[in-house]
């Protein structure tokens, strides 16, 4: 079992020496996580050089837009971070669906570019990790091994991403655009999203070569804490300037597919804050939580069959599952001339709103099917809000949306399948498939990991069982600033901030 990333000091001073050659070398600086939940706090310099860097290429200083705040063009940055506010016309329910839009983030236009680069970071400034030496291997269900690869690319060493054969040609597309060796550096692992373990065993293979270092997002706790401290704040900006002078207004809920268990995290913050629920979010497929269930499916990034070691389960409040048939249905009825025509004319939605459809990938469909699903069964009204994400784009999804079309649709999507889509995937949205968690739910969703971490993966059983307490969590958050304070003294040592 690969360490769990959770040193604050430096392990090895000879790998730590050579980091410093290396990211000296190639002109690399790296954002503090303080940076990156606030970017204001960016040195000036770094920001005034980002305008002339293009947000899609493997540039070092793109590490300084692995953030929420990101502006249309990338270039910039705004006050509040892009979000979309879901109508009534479209949801059904009364309740303000705040959907914060990811597509934005730098070289992937996926936030999970912020989770690879948590979990790499604190391996590069404890010096774990040797860019001159070592190969990154970024296991994903998603989009992590993308965001894995970039940031491999802009330290100059090899990244391998590791995901199912099933997923998106998109994905497979860009991987081999960045990759160094497009035959060895994708692997492709048996299955389709809910193939969790048979990425896993590609990984315990590849982990007996120590040139090989695993970042695995399910288990490295720099995850968690980032979509905590970065993506938490970024929602809470969201809803505090969404309700500006509403003082009636009570954020109800956070929801987020259950995936790594990353952006999940960001719900810990949310309940600390506001008071908040967290609703986990799983393919009705594949109910792992919900039902201890099993099975495939095509909501891509959610992961499932397992339950991340970094899942925090006794801050879960509620589960709920969602189909693949109505996030692949809807999916086709957002990005199609039928469905944006049928959405216009027959449901009376804006153009502009409709043309921003295209921000949400597949997750973000499922968890806006979520949100409406937990509006519904609390009856929320108008001063309720509920706050998710869209993690991608519709953008990485093209080709899912022709197979759906030709396998669902006979090849023609219409006006008559798009009534019969709205009707069956939004409309007609039901409470069932929706459990609240009282302690003997909390405790079930904790055993199961039990069978991944302790029985399959190595973690020692006091340190699986330690993850029952609150503040074994809330301790965690220490190595945040001693990670910053540690990246601070890398740029320090490398010298090329003083440089630029």
């Amino acid at each position: 079992m690969p360490s769990l990333g959770l040193e604050k000091h430096i392990v090895n001073e000879a790998v730590y020496a050579n980091t410093v050659k290396s990211l000296k070398a190639a002109g690399v600086i790296m954002p503090t996580f303080a940076e990156l939940a606030d970017p204001k706090k960016i040195p000036a310099k770094i920001q005034k050089a980002l305008e002339k860097i293009d947000p899609d290429s493997p540039n070092p200083l793109n590490l300084f837009r692995v953030h929420w705040y990101n502006d249309a063009d990338r270039k910039g940055q705004t006050d509040v971070p892009a979000y979309i506010v879901l109508p009534e016309a479209l949801t059904g329910v009364k309740a303000k669906i705040l959907v914060a839009v990811a597509d934005r983030f730098t070289m992937i236009k996926a936030h999970k570019v912020l989770a690879a680069y948590a979990c790499l970071a604190p391996r590069l400034v404890t010096g774990q990790f040797d860019p001159t030496h070592h190969r990154a291997i970024w296991p994903s269900t998603g989009n992590y091994c993308r965001g894995g690869v970039a940031i491999s690319r802009i330290l100059g060493c090899r990244g391998v991403a590791i995901l199912p054969q099933e997923m998106s040609e998109e994905r497979f597309a860009w991987l081999r655009q960045w990759v160094v060796n497009k035959d060895e550096d994708v692997i492709a692992t048996p299955g389709c999203e809910s193939n969790v373990k048979e990425i896993y065993d590609k990984c315990n293979e590849l982990n007996a070569d120590e040139q090989n270092i695993i970042f695995n997002q399910f288990c490295e706790f720099g995850n968690h804490l980032a979509h905590f401290a970065v993506t938490g704040k970024a929602l809470g900006h969201i809803f505090t300037a969404f309700t500006k002078g509403n003082s009636n207004a009570r954020l109800r809920a956070f929801v987020s597919a259950t995936g790594s268990a990353g952006t999940i995290a960001a719900g810990d913050y949310l309940k600390e804050t506001y008071g908040s629920k967290t609703v986990a979010v799983e393919a009705q497929e594949c109910p792992t939580l919900l039902y201890n269930g099993f099975g495939g499916h095509n909501i891509q990034g959610i992961g499932d069959k397992h339950v991340p070691y970094i899942h925090n389960a006794y801050y879960t409040d509620e589960l709920v599952g969602i189909s693949d048939v109505d996030t692949d249905c809807l999916n086709v009825l957002f990005n199609s001339d039928a469905g944006k025509q049928y959405l216009i004319e027959r449901k009376g939605l804006s153009a502009d709103f409709v043309s921003n459809l295209k921000h949400f990938g597949l997750s973000g469909i499922c968890n806006i099917l979520a949100a409406i699903k937990c509006a519904k069964y609390h009856k929320m009204g108008e001063n309720d809000v509920i706050v998710t994400v869209a993690t991608d784009s519709a953008a990485m999804y093209v080709t899912e949306a022709q197979k759906t079309v030709d396998s669902k649709f006979g090849g023609k999507f219409d006006l008559i399948n798009a009534g019969e889509v709205f009707g069956r995937s939004l409309a007609g949205m039901s409470i069932d498939h929706l459990e609240e968690l009282d302690q003997h739910g909390k405790d079930r969703i904790f055993n199961l990991g039990y069978f991944t971490w302790v029985e399959q993966q190595g973690v020692e059983f006091k340190d699986f069982v330690a993850r029952r307490n609150q503040s074994y969590w809330t301790k965690l958050r220490e190595l945040l600033p001693a990670w910053d304070e540690m990246i601070t003294n890398l740029n320090k040592a490398t010298g090329v901030l003083e440089n630029l």
